[in-house]
């Protein structure tokens, strides 16, 4: 009679052994030849449909994506080195065109983007890389990461068959790759690099260029293998990737969604694998489980997958103006890695535990044959199997959104929560993974701030002459180097055309093209507006006070950032698109033909005031009360305490940049709401590494009417952990190894525990939630139950109290010592622990 083995995980149950013994070896393809010079580091990398084949074996590849300019370089030891811990093998960035060569012909690496020592650093911590070239790479970064430049070439169309772009774009290609090669950083030459792309989800504008789309695909991969880099090249969301280049998959669950490659001879690649969302401002809060990023994972691995990457692994911080149109300052915060750098739990451990259970399954995966039972719809079991031996791994799939199943296989029944997995080589191992919930603290030493104002000057149209008659588009005015730019344009106004009753205002009516605007009459605000992600234009309407004789316009006209996607991005514009003045007893006027001036930049701007020198080129004023738009705030403050990131909480302003130091931490955008009624990003990162060892210098370019007052400098941590399993719960997978060929335990009796790990660093201070019973809730907002073991904050004291680690068996007897209050229900244990040098 078979045996119910239940077992529990939201989402996702993973269950673990191996009997070894008596496996045969692991197969090497025979067509493929050993490694360049036997015995050296050089690797030769190729690739059949099962996998890459590195020096010649097989490897799962776990990789993250990590791009180096949205990093201090200071802090890429520190996140490559999280990442290697959290299980990844590789480490995969694009290369920023438009860091590299801001004007033609000057390609440069600045320190801050030097992709050569950020490849270095993942080579010495023993970690493959991905290139992904480009030149397009989207990314939400500035332009897609193409040079402005780019759009002033005659006759260019973007990513077509277009012979301007072609030259530019090759000449791009063979400097970087010529860099990467007089490095050695390709895997034949002893480097990290295994993989190179080129192009990116070109499928999506394909058919906008028609043939000269498909001409194109033809050319650009010819033209990289052309390279000759020694590592295979890879093309992500093209469906007819030409040989030998790979079509990879980009998606959320690449495991059902992704056709397979074009070829039966390359492999199963999944480039993308969405960790959350990105965001752009206006947008409300969104995430991605962790048990849906694990499920996915191992749904892939179970249907001959072989590299998965994270996207993003550590997304990091949009610093300055770098950013694409909207796109917040802060970068996929919910990856395994937030955006300062710190282990995002569940997610972090969660899917490091899934890496550490497909690599008990590797041997099976690369070495046996498959195969596929479809149980129904939403169920099936995948047995990877060498018949005669004990290589044996299976994926046990329950695929439905809702309904948890129990599902036979081999004499054992197995319970499968909605839409999870078990992975199963021989007997059972599963996650139990830690969460933690991030603290935003108010520094307890950088917020004593004497606030400064200085406010930029309305220019009058005789300041700025007229230029052109119509407003000029504002991409090809600002040139990528300032968000800013001022229209003005002046017209007369008779008696007669002025309305005698006083119910009757005239009204400004500016129809823009985007992002954002300010509008003022003879000197005097009077109102602003903007766009949004998805519809960047927008309409300014406004009573004005018109007068007798000559009146003034001045528009500030703004970006924010350049468009990342679409076809034909050349040909995006912005800005002011026509002006008008409604009731008039003359009728509309329009003025968009009137003659207008324009200048690039703000004056704040030009003179530098964000920094210490350039600061004292105008006069400060002593803030009071809500100051003007259009002013700049300044302070200084104290380097806050401790080791943790920091961050400004930008409380009460509305639009504009932040600067540290001379150094911009990105746009803030407090004034665009989400539909919840909040800001879409409240706190922005300030790397440690910008900061003085004592005083530092803060300012603040607000476009709104806002008073500094409220803003604080916080510190960031995760020291809030906590761990919730269940009685059905089996012994956590780090209770498991495979050593010397054999599958066994490292402890002396496999429970089931809560495993809670502080930072780096630090150890357990308290115990701020411990209940063994039916409590619910989650990590930060636990909520006692109506059966809870009265001695279960004193057990966990004992076991975790001044810690930097700590197990908690689940042991029934242990907390409950006989008495139950209800043991009809199923016992869960909840634990929140309170972190702290």
């Amino acid at each position: 009679m078979a045996t119910l083995k239940l077992v529990f995980i939201t989402l996702l149950y993973i269950t673990a052994s191996l009997t070894i013994a008596s496996c045969a070896k692991e197969q090497k393809n025979e067509n493929t030849d050993s490694s360049v010079n036997e015995g050296s580091k050089k690797k030769k990398v190729t690739y059949d449909g099962r996998s890459l084949i590195i020096d010649g074996k097989r490897e799962l590849l776990f990789s993250g994506s990590v791009h180096y300019p949205r990093v201090p370089p200071e802090a890429w030891s520190s996140i490559i080195d999280k990442s290697r811990r959290g299980g990844i093998n590789v480490i995969q960035t694009y290369i920023f065109w438009n860091a590299h060569e801001p004007e033609k012909g000057k390609f440069k690496v600045d320190p801050e983007y030097d992709f050569v020592k950020f490849m270095q650093i993942c080579h010495d911590k023993g970690l493959y890389v991905t290139l992904r070239l480009g030149p397009f790479i989207q990314a939400e970064w500035n332009h897609g990461g193409l040079p402005y430049w780019l759009r002033e070439v005659p006759d260019i169309i973007f990513r077509s068959n277009n012979e301007p772009f072609k030259k530019y774009m090759k000449e791009y290609a063979t400097t970087v790759v010529k860099m990467l090669k007089d490095a050695n950083l390709f895997a034949p030459q002893g480097g990290p690099i295994i993989l190179a792309q080129i192009e990116n989800e070109y499928n999506h504008i394909q058919r906008a260029f028609r043939e000269e789309g498909d001409n194109y695909v033809q050319w650009a991969a010819n033209m990289a293998v052309s390279l000759d880099v020694g590592v295979p090249w890879i093309m992500c969301k093209q469906t007819d990737a030409p040989d030998p280049v790979i079509n990879a998959c980009n998606g959320r669950h690449c495991g059902d969604t992704f056709s397979g490659p074009n070829k039966p001879h390359k492999p199963a690649l999944w480039t993308e694998n969405w960790t959350a969302q990105y965001r752009v401002f206006g947008d409300p809060p969104s995430q991605r489980s962790a048990e849906d990023i694990a499920f996915s994972v191992a749904r892939f691995f179970s249907k001959n997958g072989s590299l998965v990457n994270y996207y993003m692994y550590h997304g990091g911080t949009n610093f300055g103006r770098t950013s694409s149109a909207f796109s917040t300052t802060r970068y996929y915060d919910e990856a395994p890695l937030d955006e300062f750098g710190l282990p995002r739990d569940p997610k972090w451990s969660h899917l490091r535990d899934v890496h550490k259970a497909l690599n008990l399954c590797r041997k099976a995966l690369f070495g046996c044959g498959t195969t596929v039972t479809k149980l129904s719809q939403h169920h099936e079991i995948t047995v990877y199997e060498r018949p005669g031996s004990d290589l044996c791994s299976a994926f046990i799939t329950n695929n439905h959104t809702k309904t948890a199943a129990t599902l036979e296989f081999r004499g054992s029944k197995y319970y499968l929560p909605p839409r999870s997995i078990s992975i199963l080589p021989d007997c059972k191992t599963v996650i139990a993974s830690q969460h933690n919930s991030r603290n935003f603290k108010k520094s307890s030493q950088a917020n004593n701030h004497k606030w400064e104002v200085f406010t930029e000057s309305i220019p009058d149209p005789k300041d700025i002459p007229v230029s052109l008659n119509v407003p000029i588009e504002l991409y090809s005015l600002l040139k990528d180097t300032t968000d800013y730019a001022w229209y003005t344009t002046s017209f007369k106004l008779t008696p007669e055309d002025l309305s005698k009753k006083n119910e009757i205002t005239p009204v400004l009516r500016i129809m823009s093209l985007g992002h954002s605007l300010l509008a003022y009459v003879n000197g005097e605000f009077i109102g602003s507006n903007h766009g949004t992600h998805e519809e960047k234009g927008f309409e300014l309407q406004k009573a004005v006070k018109l007068k007798e004789g000559v009146n003034t316009i001045a528009i500030l006209a703004s970006t924010v950032g350049l468009p990342d996607s679409g076809a034909y991005m050349e040909h995006r514009y912005a800005g002011p698109k026509s002006i008008q003045i409604l009731g008039l007893n003359s009728g509309k006027v329009d003025l968009t033909y009137n003659g207008w001036g324009t200048k690039v930049g703000i004056q704040g701007e030009e003179l530098s005031i964000f920094t210490e020198k350039g600061s004292k080129n105008v006069q400060w004023q002593q803030v009071q009360g809500t100051g003007k738009t259009l002013s700049w705030y300044k302070t200084s403050f104290s380097t806050p305490e401790g080791r943790d990131p920091v961050a400004i909480k930008m409380t009460g302003m509305g639009k504009g940049m932040v600067w540290i130091n001379g150094k911009s931490i990105g746009r803030h955008w407090m004034s665009f709401l989400s539909p919840l009624g909040t800001p879409t990003q409240s706190e922005y990162h300030i790397p440690r590494f910008f900061l003085n060892p004592t005083d530092n210098l803060l300012v603040v370019f607000e476009e709104e009417k806002a008073n500094p007052k409220d803003i604080e400098i916080v510190t960031v941590d995760r020291d809030t952990i906590c761990s919730v399993i269940t009685e059905n719960h089996p012994a956590h997978i780090s209770s498991w190894e495979s050593k010397g060929g054999k599958f066994q335990s490292v402890v002396q009796n496999p429970v089931p525990s809560a495993t809670l790990s502080c930072p780096l660093f630090k150890t357990v201070k308290a115990v701020e939630f411990a209940s063994f019973g039916d409590p619910t809730g989650i990590c930060g907002d636990f909520v006692m139950g109506k059966c809870d073991a009265p001695t279960t904050k004193q057990l966990v004291e004992q076991h975790c109290l001044g810690k930097n680690s700590c197990n908690v068996p689940f042991d029934k007897a242990t907390f409950t010592q006989g008495k139950d209050a209800c043991p009809e229900v199923m016992k869960i244990l909840a634990i929140q622990l309170k972190c702290d040098f």
